[in-house]
């Protein structure tokens, strides 16, 4: 029996992970983590839920890895301290995977594989084909099962002129084609865009039209992944007799581990030490910084906001963000630009200038691929409900039968069998937050806490009761935080002392002195008294002291 589980990337952007189960043995194809939104306060990100495949670990073999994004790759930290199994990835995918592990202390067993290879693990039997991608070494992986041929493309498009030469293998994908494949599973994300992604190739030419224009500094700052545009930057600083100045941790350690496997290529002398910046004449200089997405501590943030200890945006300096706008971090993108414009600098972003093209496929590409391995079974991958929707359509415009077609969402399992695709129930899926040390210890409760928190802010309430009785000793105490009402409301304070008080009293009357039911008269007394006067609803914490 052939089954896939989906346990995230489905119906949202991130967390990609899929579970391809044979005879009973389980194959992760990508573990990736997704960040919060704006309506989850304090997350730092998110994982794929694992309880499904913790219920029988031995049952796990192994991962594939498509590529080294932290959406398809971020999770597995987390993932490897309760599964001891190989992790199966391209050269690059492996080496940015070490660097990461390093910093957990986790050491598992890597196994180098490369397109156009072909490989069993357990009772899965795979091959490897080269995929066109924002980031160098992506990969699409088939998987020959006894329910059917499955094809995973991970995320791609068909750069024609990729930078590293190393084009999307659609010849070898074809010849996989003429043998048959029973289920595609293809990258959704760019499916409700006409045409064609246009090549790396023109941001190149647009980056060096932007240096040669710049009178003084320039900074550039985009994904620490991106080997392909950091090597453009780099072209177009060493053509200008720039001088290059990596900041940012992540920048400087991706950067690292690609040029010591040689896909970046550095010109010798062209990079300085960030701490050179002050005694290098600024119109000589190029900055390369993380920060695109408008992260609160990233290396351009702290810039716009005269906050970095090296780098000081002056009037006339140059400014690109040289990446897409993760939806959700608009705000503090533009919040960024307009800081950095209120400096004087000249800034470019995809919205004024062809500064980023995007690494996945649009409708074109994704047509292409679909006419071209002609899939008994279709289940679209890695997009929001829409992307995976309008992808669905494209499949039926290219003769996959509508009955072939499965639209999923996370926890929903597919059975292939005799080459046909069928829907067979679900398996947990939820979303494991991790704030701080804490890997899911964060709910729906607390984040409900959290927003209320923020938006209303919070009234402690603070009584002492004799134990046996419930009379009121002392108090009640109102402080109050974030929480705010008009000056004509009256003294609203000491009339909640009095509504609470007053509520005390008729419990103690009552015989009433557990603590608990105590603590839900206070609550509902304030709480009541506040909607009232102010149509607002703080966080009431209730705090009974016995003696």
């Amino acid at each position: 029996m052939t089954r896939v589980a989906f346990l995230g990337g489905l119906g949202e952007i991130g967390r990609n992970c899929a579970v391809v189960e044979v005879d009973g043995a389980r194959l992760l194809i990508d573990c990736g983590l997704a960040f919060p939104d704006a309506d989850q306060p304090g997350v730092d990100i998110i994982l794929p839920d694992f309880a499904w495949l913790a219920e029988e670990p031995e049952r796990v073999v192994g991962v594939v890895l498509t590529h080294a994004h932290e959406d398809h790759m971020g999770a597995l930290p987390y993932f490897l301290r309760d599964f001891d199994v190989p992790i199966y990835g391209t050269r690059l995918s492996l080496a940015m995977l070490s660097a990461k592990l390093e910093e957990h202390q986790l050491n598992p067993s890597l196994v180098e594989v490369a397109g156009g290879q072909r490989t069993s693990l357990g009772p899965f039997d795979l091959e490897f084909y080269a995929m066109s991608h924002s980031i160098p070494d992506g990969m699409a992986v088939a998987l020959r099962t006894p329910g059917g041929t499955i094809v995973h493309t991970g995320d791609f498009k068909m750069d024609l002129t990729p930078i590293d030469g190393r084009p999307t293998d659609l010849g070898g994908l074809a010849r996989l084609a003429a043998e048959g494949i029973d289920l595609l599973m293809s990258d959704s994300t760019n499916a409700e865009q006409p045409g064609f992604i246009v090549s790396e190739v023109e941001v190149g030419r647009a980056l060096e039209d932007i240096f040669e224009a710049a009178r003084r500094r320039i900074v550039v700052a985009c994904f620490a992944s991106h080997v392909h545009r950091v090597q453009q930057i780099l072209d177009a600083a060493a053509r200008l007799d720039r001088k290059v100045a990596l900041v940012g941790r992540s920048m400087i350690r991706n950067m690292r581990v690609a040029s010591d496997l040689g896909y970046l290529r550095i010109p010798a002398g062209l990079l300085i030490p960030m701490e050179d910046l002050s005694s290098t004449d600024p119109a000589r200089t190029v900055v390369l910084c993380t920060g695109s997405q408008g992260e609160p501590f990233s290396a351009l943030t702290l810039m716009a906001g005269r906050d970095h200890k090296w780098v000081r945006i002056e009037p006339g300096d140059t400014v690109v963000l040289s990446s897409s706008l993760i939806p959700g971090n608009e705000a503090a993108v533009y919040r960024t630009i307009n800081d950095l414009a209120r400096l004087g600098a000249d800034v470019y972003h995809k919205g004024n200038a062809r500064v980023h093209v995007s690494g996945h496929a649009a409708q074109g590409e994704l047509t292409l691929l679909l006419s071209t391995l002609r899939p008994g079974n279709f289940v679209p991958v890695h997009g929001e409900y829409r992307h995976l929707a309008k992808h669905a359509r494209l499949a039926a415009s290219t003769g996959v039968p509508r009955e072939r077609i499965l639209i999923c969402e996370d926890g929903d399992v597919v059975e292939l069998a005799d080459g046909k695709a069928s829907r067979a129930g679900q398996v947990r899926a939820g979303m494991v937050m991790v704030d701080g040390l804490g890997i899911g210890d964060v709910g729906d409760a607390v984040l409900r806490d959290r927003r209320k928190l923020g938006g209303e802010g919070f009234v402690h309430v603070l009584v002492t009761i004799e134990s046996q009785t419930g009379k009121v000793l002392a108090g009640p105490d109102i402080v109050t935080r974030g929480f705010v009402y008009e000056p004509e409301s009256g003294d609203l304070i000491e009339e909640a002392k009095a509504r609470v008080l007053d509520a005390l009293e008729r419990t103690a009357a009552d015989g009433v002195n557990d603590p608990m039911i105590v603590k839900q008269h206070m609550r509902s007394a304030a709480s009541a008294l506040f909607k009232e006067r102010t149509q607002r609803r703080p966080v009431i914490i209730p705090t009974v002291m016995e003696v």
